[in-house]
């Protein structure tokens, strides 16, 4: 089922300019190449096929048309989705009936010049729609083309897709997405700026009656697909994406907390993040109070004492795994009418759904699980409309966007999604039990293993434990390096939940500006291990693992 024009036309509805191209065309080149309106062209065409067929001109439809006719004809064709729509028809066709007759060349003029009235009298739609796929009218008036299946298919109600996975590969995409291309996969849309034919256009769009990006630090279709995938998977109603995961997390406490608020965090965190809150922030007025994840009795005294305007931490934590019991902790948040944000990133949307348990927002690096590859930098927050719309208005004045190309390399990793974290699920929880059991492993932390002070909660809340596992050798700091250097599949590198798997010491990786004591305060001992299990075989990772602690 071919999934297009759902929305872009609504935006851009201009005329179709075409010329015939050698590439799609055995035909020669007119002497010169000029362009015309949809139906002159349209007519030229018809009626040059009766010497030579449709099929040799650029109605031919070849599979990778639409990214040949968005690169090397795009100056010449202001509407691809008119193009798009007629060239299938055609192409669909046998060879017998691409040889029109005339009554056909006329019935074809008419066609296409109703085509064109058609696609200028689309009256414009809100954003909304642009973003859910509704059919605009130019849609409707195709619809009985059986070669071009147009549906109205919902994102929100796509019953035909009962798991994550499936989300994860066709959310935003053959689900109806705002790029007209009968392409399987998503263009990447490399462009700064959104154009308006006129001015009364520009008008319209500021006065809220067309709908436009506008600017490409404020939206790129590219980018809504990954975003629209992200949602599906969170069951959320919005999602912003950005340029990493800590532009993400500034963005959000910036939009959601005034100045001379306060807000509650965990001991155990990110670095950056904790660094942001302990000296950013105190610059706004802003204050904050810091309790061990499982403290819910310091939550509730900070609730009392103070005006909460959010309570933010991770769930699992960095690096130890924590976990926060999302349910109690939005009730009692909620109670005092203080947001919960909670950060994913450990535990990706699949093996963990945080605003189903209550929260209202959830963020994630997507550089990490959800890209997949070590190859994007990326953030995302996810929860209602009108707190994702308070941050995005903050997120278009600071900056920020993710790149279209960034953008496409973390929907390529969303496809694999399911895939990467069931291996890597099953992966960490093997080699947790094996070092945990280890006499050269003093201590691990996974919330898989019954050890962990959150087993219980993680077992109710998360479908899988991740990717991750940290742990203490049975050594000093220099002990530690030796195991680390002797390891030969894992990368030392300070990111987790690609494909590779990758290896640090976070005394040395993330702490090594601080004396062993200040180090100790956080509880990073220097014989702490953190690692990241990719989708390598177990077997493998278990014998390099095994050796490298045979060397110490």
């Amino acid at each position: 089922m071919a999934i297009s024009t759902t929305s872009f036309p609504k935006i851009f509805h201009s005329h179709f300019e075409c010329r015939s191209d050698p590439e799609f065309s055995s035909s020669p080149r007119p002497e010169k190449a000029g362009t015309r309106r949809f139906a002159a062209c349209a007519s030229s065409i018809c009626a040059g096929a009766t010497s030579h067929g449709l099929s040799s001109l650029i109605f031919r439809f070849p599979p990778n048309f639409v990214r040949q006719l968005s690169t090397k004809a795009r100056r010449n064709c202001s509407n691809i989705g008119v193009a798009q729509v007629v060239a299938a028809s055609w192409s669909n066709k046998s060879a017998a009936d691409r040889v029109p007759s005339s009554a056909a060349v006329n019935a074809f003029d008419a066609a296409a010049a109703a085509a064109t009235a058609a696609v200028e009298s689309v009256p414009v739609a809100p954003l909304e729609e642009l973003q859910t796929g509704v059919d605009s009218p130019v849609v409707d008036n195709f619809e009985s083309r059986q070669d071009v299946q147009l549906k109205d298919l919902d994102l929100k109600e796509a019953s035909f897709l009962r798991s994550d996975g499936s989300l994860a590969i066709h959310a935003g995409e053959r689900l109806g997405r705002g790029i007209v291309t009968d392409a399987i996969t998503t263009p990447i849309v490399n462009t700064s700026a959104y154009f308006f034919k006129k001015t009364a256009e520009l008008i319209d769009f500021k006065e809220k009656r067309r709908a436009s990006f506008e600017y490409g630090r404020y939206g790129n279709p590219t980018t809504v697909v990954a975003e629209e995938k992200i949602s599906a998977l969170e069951g959320a109603e919005s999602t912003l994406i950005m340029a990493s995961g800590m532009c993400a997390t500034t963005v959000m406490l910036m939009a959601l907390v005034p100045a001379g608020g306060h807000i509650v965090t965990t001991t155990d965190c990110y670095r950056k993040t904790r660094i942001f809150i302990e000296t950013i922030l105190p610059k706004m007025g802003i204050t904050a109070t810091v309790i061990d994840p499982a403290d819910m009795k310091g939550l509730e005294s900070a609730l009392e004492k103070h005006k909460v305007s959010l309570f933010f931490t991770e769930s699992p934590t960095n690096p130890f795994l924590r976990c926060i019991d999302i349910k109690l902790v939005s009730d009692l948040c909620h109670r005092k009418e203080a947001l919960v944000c909670i950060d994913g990133t450990f535990a990706t949307p699949l093996n963990q759904k945080a605003l189903a348990l209550g929260a209202d927002l959830i963020l994630h690096s997507a550089t990490k699980f959800i890209g997949g590859h070590n190859d994007v930098l990326a953030g995302c927050i996810s929860g209602p409309l009108d707190l994702i719309s308070e941050i995005r208005n903050l997120h278009h004045i600071l900056g920020g966007a993710l790149n279209p190309n960034a953008a496409y390399l973390i929907i390529c990793g969303m496809k694999t999604l399911h895939l990467r974290v069931q291996q890597q699920n099953s992966t960490a929880q093997r080699m947790a039990e094996i070092l945990e059991a280890h006499p050269k492993v003093k201590r691990v932390y996974y919330p898989g293993l019954p050890s962990h002070p959150e087993h219980h909660l993680a077992k109710q809340q998360m479908t899988g434990f991740g990717g991750v596992v940290s742990f203490e050798v049975d050594g000093d700091l220099m002990k530690t390096i030796k195991f680390i250097d002797s390891l030969k599949i894992p990368y030392i590198a300070p990111s987790f939940g690609g494909c590779e798997s990758i290896v640090d010491q976070p005394a040395i990786m993330s702490y090594w500006d601080l004396s062993q004591s200040e180090r100790a305060k956080y509880g990073i001992l220097d014989n702490l291990v953190r690692f990241s299990f990719g989708v390598e075989d177990l077997e493998d990772l278990k014998v390099d693992i095994l050796q490298a602690l045979d060397t110490i």
